[in-house]
C-alpha cells in the first residue's frame, strides 16, 4: 500500500487535478474548439443523454460527469458500480459488493436510474442487472432533475446510453477470464449495410458468461444478446430499434451479517469470515429474467425544426430467496456467545412490466440577438409491479462462525406461506419545456414541467399526485476558458398514504438546490476542470423523532451540502482523472444520512507509451472513502445508537499492449485485497466491501 501511495502521491503532483467528468473514446468524442489554441475532449452528450441535448458539457450550468466504455475497459470495472468509483459526490458502492444491483447514491441521496432517457428500474429486486458491455457510456447527472424527467430523487439521476448502429462495419470477439473462476465471452458486430451505408445499419452485442464471486457458493452467471438497427427510408428521418433480452443465475452477496463477531468483538473473540457462506445451499437463488424493446425516431419537420422520442416496452421477472441469521432489533445481539443465530428464510416471487414514451419537438431559432434551443416534451409512463412473498423467522439455527446449513427447510415447504402481493399500478404523465438561450458570452437555461401521478394498487387505495417544477441557470463563457455558473433546481417523489394526524393525503416529498460553480478549459490544454458547492433541501419527510405535537407526519427537513472538484486531462501520452469531494448530510433528527461518508477522493492515470513501446499502456488508481455512520434508537434503553465504519483506502492497477488486430490488457481491482465493511446498520448488519479480483481479457478486432 506505501508503494500505491507514493506512486499516486507522484503522479497527483504532475498534474494537481483529474476526475472522471468525462473522457474520450473511440465511439464518443466530443471535440469542442472554440478558439485556435483550446480543444477539449469530453464523453458526447446527445439528444438521448442526460440532459436530453447535444450542448456541451462546459456550457451546461450543471453537474454532469460521465464514464465511457474505453473507461469501463482501461478501469476494470465489472459493474455499473464499478464505473462510477472514481466520480465525484457518488457513492458507488453504500452496501459493499453486490449480485442483486446496483444502489448508486449521488450526493448522499439514492439515485433513480434510467436508460437512454427513460427510467429502466422500478421497486426492488425484480430486474436483471444491466450489463456494461451493452452500454456506450454511463452519466450522472447531479442534483434535481424533476423537469426533465418527472418524480425522482433530489440528488439526481443515472443515464446509461445503449449501444446503437453505427456507419463503419467493424466488430469484436473478447474472452476474459479473472478472479473467482469468472470466465466470459462477448462479441459486438456492428454491419453497416454494403451500398447502403448511410440508410442502413446493423448490430449485434452478445454475451455469455459463467462465474463464481467472492462469497462462497454465490455465483454470477449471464446471458444477454442485443440486436439493433437503424434506418434512414428519407432525408431527415432515422429510426432506431434496440432489443436487450437478459438471463442472470445467481445468488445475492448482501448476507447481512452480524453486528457481532464483525464490527463488533465476539463474547469468545472469534470472528465472522465475511466471505463464507450463511445462505442455505439448495434454496437461495436470485434468478432473473428481462426483455425490453425501444423504438428512437428523429424526425426533421422544418429547418432547424424536428421531432424526436423513445418508447419503451420492458417485462422483467425475478425469482428471489435468500436465508440469514435473523434480525431482532436494533442494539439486541442476532447470535449467542457460540454464534448461534436464528435462521431466516424469504421467498420472493418478483415482476414488473413497463410502457413508456418521451416525445419532444426541439427548435432552433433566434429572437434578435438571443439564440434559442427549445425544447417541448411529453413524457408517459405505465408502470405494473407485482410481489408475491414468504416469510419464515427463525425457522433454524445457523452458526455463523462455523456454518454447517443442516436443517433448512425446502423451496416447497416456505412457498406454503406465500401470500399473494397486491399489484402495484403507476400512470404518470408529464409536460414539460426548456429553453436553452445564448447571448454573446452568457448562456442560460429556463425549464418548467407539471406532473400527474397515479398510484393504484389491487383492490385497495388509489392515489393521485400533482406537481409543478422548475429550474434554471446561468452560464459565462469568460476569458481563458473560464466559465462561472448558478442554478436553481427543484425535485418531487410521490408519498403513498394518509396522514393520521390531518386525516389528509400525505404531501409528496420536495427537493430543492442551489448550485455555484465553474468550468475551466485550460487554453491549449485537452483539460476540463470542475468545481461546484451546491446546497439540497428535502421536506415534507417523517417528522424527527424528537418532534412532538406536529401539525402533520411530514414536518421533517433534510438537508445535504457540499463541495465537488473534478477534473479530466490528456496530456500527450497520460491521462489523468480525479475528483475530491466533501458532503455534509443530515437527516430530519440532524444525524448524518446513513452509509454517506462525508469526504471521498480518487486519482486515475493512464500512460500510453510511443516509440519503442508503442501499443503498451500502464497505469493505475487510488481511491479513498471515509468512514460512516448509522443511528437510531436502541431496543434495549432507547437510546441514541450509533454504529460507524472507518474509512478505506483502495489501490487499482491496469496494463494493456495492442498488437495489430489484438487487444490484451490486464486489470487488478482493490490490488492490495484491503478488508473493509461499506456500512454497518444500527438494525444490526454489516456489508462487506469488493475483495481484490484480478481480470484479463482478450480482444480480437475485425
Amino acid at each position: 500500500m506505501r508503494a500505491i501511495l507514493a506512486t499516486t502521491t507522484a503522479t497527483l503532483a504532475l498534474a494537481v487535478s483529474a476526475p472522471a467528468l468525462a473522457q474520450d473514446t473511440q465511439t464518443a468524442d466530443e471535440v469542442q474548439q472554440t478558439d485556435e489554441d483550446l480543444i477539449v475532449v469530453t464523453g458526447a452528450m446527445s439528444e438521448f443523454g442526460a440532459v436530453k441535448s447535444d450542448t456541451p458539457i462546459v456550457e451546461v450550468a450543471r453537474s454532469i460527469s460521465i464514464e465511457t466504455q474505453e473507461d469501463f475497459v482501461m478501469k476494470g470495472a465489472q459493474s455499473l458500480d464499478d464505473t462510477l468509483t472514481y466520480t465525484a459526490g457518488v457513492t458507488a458502492e453504500p452496501f459493499g459488493f453486490s449480485t442483486r444491483g446496483d444502489f448508486v447514491q449521488v450526493r448522499g441521496l439514492d439515485a433513480p436510474e434510467y436508460r437512454d432517457n427513460l427510467q429502466y428500474l422500478f421497486g426492488f429486486y425484480n430486474n436483471t442487472r444491466q450489463d456494461l458491455y451493452t452500454l456506450e457510456q454511463v452519466e450522472v447527472l447531479k442534483g434535481p432533475a424533476s423537469v426533465l424527467y418527472g418524480s425522482g430523487a433530489p440528488g439526481g439521476i443515472l443515464n446509461v446510453v445503449t449501444k446503437r448502429p453505427h456507419g463503419t462495419s467493424e466488430g469484436e470477439i473478447r474472452v476474459d477470464y479473472g478472479s473467482f473462476d469468472r470466465k466470459q465471452i462477448a462479441t459486438d458486430i456492428n454491419i453497416a449495410i454494403p451500398g447502403a451505408e448511410d440508410e442502413a445499419q446493423f448490430r449485434f452485442v452478445g454475451l455469455y458468461r459463467d462465474a463464481d464471486s467472492q462469497i462462497e457458493e454465490v455465483k454470477d452467471n449471464k446471458f444477454v444478446i442485443a440486436p439493433s438497427f437503424t434506418a434512414r427510408p428519407a432525408p431527415g428521418t432515422e429510426i432506431t430499434i434496440l432489443a436487450n433480452y437478459s438471463d442472470q443465475e445467481s445468488d445475492t452477496a448482501h448476507q447481512f451479517l452480524p453486528v457481532t463477531g464483525t464490527l463488533f468483538p465476539s463474547a469468545s473473540g472469534q470472528e465472522i469470515d465475511p466471505y463464507v457462506y450463511h445462505g442455505a445451499p439448495g434454496f437461495n437463488t436470485y434468478d432473473t429474467q428481462s426483455f425490453a424493446l425501444s423504438l428512437i425516431f428523429e424526425q426533421e419537420l422544418a429547418k432547424n425544426v424536428s421531432l424526436e422520442g423513445i418508447g419503451r416496452y420492458m417485462r422483467s421477472d425475478a425469482d428471489y430467496r435468500q436465508a440469514w441469521i435473523a434480525f431482532t432489533g436494533n442494539g439486541v445481539p442476532r447470535i449467542d456467545a457460540a454464534g448461534n443465530g436464528g435462521w431466516t428464510f424469504y421467498l420472493a416471487e418478483n415482476r414488473s412490466e413497463q410502457m413508456a414514451f418521451d416525445v419532444r419537438v426541439r427548435a432552433d431559432f433566434a429572437t434578435g440577438p438571443i439564440e434559442h434551443e427549445l425544447l417541448a416534451g411529453i413524457q408517459y409512463q405505465d408502470v405494473f409491479t407485482d410481489s408475491d412473498t414468504a416469510y419464515l423467522y427463525a425457522a433454524g439455527v445457523l452458526n455463523a462462525f462455523d456454518p454447517q446449513y443442516q436443517n433448512a427447510p425446502t423451496v416447497e415447504q416456505v412457498r406454503q406461506f406465500k401470500g399473494n402481493g397486491p399489484r402495484n399500478y403507476v400512470d404518470a404523465t408529464g409536460y414539460y419545456l426548456s429553453d436553452t438561450m445564448s447571448v454573446g458570452d452568457f448562456v442560460a437555461t429556463a425549464g418548467v414541467r407539471f406532473d400527474d401521478v397515479t398510484n393504484a394498487v389491487e383492490n385497495g387505495a388509489t392515489q393521485k399526485d400533482d406537481a409543478a417544477s422548475v429550474s434554471f441557470g446561468l452560464l459565462y463563457r469568460g476569458p481563458a476558458g473560464i466559465s462561472p455558473y448558478a442554478s436553481y433546481a427543484e425535485s418531487f417523489q410521490p408519498v403513498i398514504g394518509v396522514d393520521t394526524i390531518t386525516n389528509q393525503q400525505l404531501k409528496p416529498q420536495e427537493g430543492r438546490q442551489y448550485e455555484v460553480g465553474v468550468k475551466w478549459q485550460p487554453v491549449g490544454v485537452r483539460a476540463l476542470v470542475t468545481l461546484a458547492a451546491f446546497d439540497i433541501e428535502i421536506s415534507n419527510l417523517p417528522n424527527p423523532n424528537s418532534l412532538v405535537g406536529g401539525a402533520s407526519q411530514q414536518e421533517g427537513v433534510s438537508k445535504v451540502r457540499g463541495v465537488e472538484f473534478e477534473a479530466n486531462a490528456l496530456l500527450g501520452g497520460l491521462r489523468l482523472d480525479g475528483n475530491v469531494s466533501y458532503l455534509d448530510a443530515e437527516d430530519p433528527n440532524g444525524l448524518p444520512l446513513t452509509s454517506i461518508s462525508d469526504w471521498q477522493a480518487s486519482l486515475f492515470a493512464m500512460y500510453e507509451f510511443a516509440g519503442a513501446l508503442d501499443g503498451f499502456s500502464f497505469g493505475g488508481g487510488i481511491r479513498y472513502v471515509g468512514g460512516n455512520e448509522s443511528s437510531g434508537i436502541s431496543a434495549l434503553d432507547n437510546s441514541l445508537l450509533t454504529y460507524r465504519v472507518d474509512g478505506r483506502t483502495v489501490g487499482d492497477l491496469s496494463a494493456g499492449y495492442d498488437f495489430g488486430a489484438f487487444e490484451l490488457r490486464v486489470t487488478a481491482r482493490n490490488v492490495t485485497d484491503e478488508d473493509y465493511f461499506s456500512v454497518c446498520l444500527v438494525r444490526g448488519d454489516c456489508f462487506p466491501g469488493e475483495r481484490r479480483s484480478i481480470n484479463g481479457s482478450l480482444a480480437f478486432n475485425f
